[in-house]
C-alpha cells in the first residue's frame, strides 16, 4: 500500500513540475522571440586537409505550444522511456527519431534533448531502485561491484567511439547500427524464451509440490508453511536507503565521473590534435583502466564477489575479468560511435552473463546515468539544446519512468515472470534500430541526392566553432 501511495504522489509532483515549465515557456516566448532567433543559426566552420571551406548548419528549434506534434511526441517519449528504463537501455533510439520526424528538430538538437531525457528518466530509475532488494539474494537490486568493473571501461569506450563517429561516414554507421541493434534484439529476445520456459518448468514443480503437500495431509502442512513464511520475512527484511547503498563504490564512481566530465570539458577549449588535447585524451586511461583493475583484482582474489552471476562464480579468473573489461570498453565505443548511451549494450550484456533481469535492467541503467548525464552537461554547455523543452521531455521521461517501474514490477508479481523484462528490453532494442536505421537511410538518401562527400573524415582537421 506504500508504494502504491508513493507512486501517484511522485508522479503528481513531476507533471506539476512540467506544467510550470511550459507555463514559464509560454509566458515568456514573445520576449524572447528575438533571443531564440538570433541563436537559432550557428556556423560551423569546417577545415579540410585542401582548403577552408564555411558550412552552415542551421539548428531547427521549433516554436514551443500546445498541438498535435508535441502531443504525439509526448505519448511517444512516454511509451519510449517506460518501456526503455525497464529494459535498462534507456529508450534514446526511440527519443531521436520521435524529435526529428514528429516535434521538427534537427539531428544533432535531437540528440542532445535525447541525452536529456535518457538521464532524467534513468536518475528516476535509480532513485525508484536505490531501496529495492535483489529478487533472491540478500543485496541491493544495483550490483555495485559490476557496475565498478564495468562503467569505467564504457566511459572509456564512449569517448573513442565519439571519435570514431567523426572519422566513419554516415553510411557505415547506419549499417552498423541497424545491424548491432538487430543482432542484440534478436539475442535478447531468445535469452527471453529460454528464461519463460525455465519459468514454466518451475512453475509445474511449484504446483506439484503443492499437490503433494495437499495429499499429505492438511495439518502435516500447516506447520512447514509457519515456518517457511517466517523464515523468508527473516530473510527479505528491509533496509532504509541507507544501508542499501554501497557508499565506497558509489563514492568511487562519482569520482571517475567528475575526472573524466573535466577532461571532456577541457577538451572543447583545446584544438584536435594537438598537445593538449592528446594529453587530456591519454589522461582517461590510467583512471579507468585504473578502476576497472582495482576492482578486478578484487575479484579475483575474492576479497570481492559479483553475487548475481551465481554461486559458480564466486571467484572470477583472470581471463575471464579481461573479457568482461573488453565488452565494456567494446559496448562503449559501440555506443559513442551510434551516439547512444551504454544501455542498449550493457543491457543485453548483462542479461548474456546470466544476471537476473530485474539487476540487469537497474544495473544498467545505473551505469547508464553517469555517461548520460556526462554528455548532457557538455551539450548544456556548447548550447546545443533549448532548455525548456528539454525540460518539459525531461518530465515526461521521469514521470513515465516511474510508472513504468512500479507497473512492471506489480506484473511480475503477480505472473512470477521476470522474462518479460527481458522481452521489453527485446522489443525496444528492436524498434530504435528499425526507427533509427529508418531515418539513417532517409538522411543518405538525401546527401546521395546532394552529392555530398560520403567518405572518412578527418579527426585532426574537423573543426567546429558554435
Amino acid at each position: 500500500m506504500k508504494a502504491m501511495k508513493w507512486v501517484p504522489d511522485r508522479v503528481l509532483i513531476v507533471f506539476l513540475l512540467l506544467l510550470l515549465s511550459l507555463y514559464v515557456t509560454s509566458s515568456h516566448q514573445n520576449t524572447d522571440q528575438k533571443t531564440v532567433s538570433s541563436e537559432i543559426h550557428v556556423t560551423k566552420r569546417v577545415q579540410t586537409n585542401d582548403h577552408d571551406a564555411k558550412v552552415f548548419y542551421k539548428h531547427t528549434w521549433p516554436r514551443m505550444k500546445f498541438g498535435w506534434k508535441i502531443m504525439v511526441g509526448s505519448i511517444i517519449g512516454f511509451l519510449g522511456s517506460a518501456f526503455g528504463t525497464v529494459g535498462g537501455v534507456g529508450g534514446g533510439g526511440i527519443f531521436v527519431p520521435m524529435l526529428t520526424l514528429i516535434v521538427g528538430f534537427d539531428a544533432k538538437s535531437a540528440t542532445a534533448i535525447s541525452k536529456c531525457m535518457i538521464t532524467g528518466g534513468a536518475a528516476a530509475t535509480v532513485f525508484y531502485n536505490l531501496k529495492q532488494r535483489h529478487p533472491t539474494l540478500d543485496m541491493p537490486v544495483i550490483d555495485y561491484d559490476l557496475a565498478l568493473l564495468f562503467q569505467p571501461m564504457l566511459m572509456l569506450g564512449i569517448s573513442i567511439g565519439v571519435a570514431f563517429n567523426v572519422i566513419f561516414p554516415d553510411w557505415l554507421v547506419t549499417a552498423l547500427l541497424i545491424v548491432v541493434f538487430i543482432g542484440l534484439s534478436v539475442n535478447a529476445f531468445l535469452k527471453g524464451v529460454q528464461t519463460w520456459k525455465k519459468e514454466t518448468i518451475l512453475k509445474k514443480e511449484a504446483r506439484q509440490n503443492v499437490r503433494l503437500i495437499d495429499t499429505a495431509g492438511t495439518s502435516n502442512a500447516d506447520h512447514p508453511q509457519t515456518e517457511s513464511h517466517i523464515n523468508t520475512n527473516q530473510t527479505r527484511k528491509k533496509v532504509s536507503v541507507i544501508e542499501n547503498v554501497c557508499w565506497k563504490e558509489l563514492g568511487i564512481l562519482v569520482s571517475v565521473w567528475i575526472f573524466i566530465l573535466a577532461l571532456q570539458i577541457g577538451k572543447n577549449y583545446t584544438t584536435n590534435c594537438s598537445a593538449p588535447y592528446w594529453v587530456l585524451n591519454l589522461l582517461q586511461v590510467p583512471v579507468t583502466v585504473g578502476t576497472s583493475f582495482y576492482e578486478a583484482v578484487l575479484l579475483q582474489k575474492g576479497k570481492r564477489v559479483i553475487a548475481s552471476m551465481g554461486e559458480e562464480q564466486r571467484r572470477l579468473h583472470v581471463w575471464k575479468l579481461m573479457v568482461y573489461c573488453t565488452c565494456g570498453l567494446i559496448a562503449g565505443i559501440i555506443g559513442g560511435l551510434l551516439g547512444l548511451g551504454g544501455g542498449f549494450i550493457l543491457g543485453p550484456l548483462f542479461i548474456g552473463l546470466g544476471i537476473p533481469p530485474q539487476v540487469s535492467s537497474a544495473t544498467s541503467t545505473f551505469a547508464m546515468t553517469f555517461s548520460a548525464s556526462m554528455s548532457v552537461v557538455e551539450y548544456y554547455l556548447l548550447k546545443r539544446f533549448p532548455v525548456p523543452y528539454a525540460l518539459y521531455f525531461v518530465a515526461v521521461a521521469t514521470a513515465a519512468a516511474l510508472v513504468g517501474q512500479h507497473l512492471v514490477r506489480k506484473v511480475i508479481a503477480i505472473l512470477g515472470r521476470t522474462s518479460l523484462i527481458i522481452f521489453i528490453l527485446a522489443l525496444t532494442v528492436f524498434v530504435s534500430g528499425i526507427s533509427l536505421g529508418g531515418v539513417g537511410i532517409a538522411n543518405l538518401i538525401k546527401r546521395i541526392e546532394k552529392k555530398e562527400n560520403m567518405g572518412f573524415g578527418d579527426l585532426c582537421s574537423y573543426r567546429v566553432r558554435s
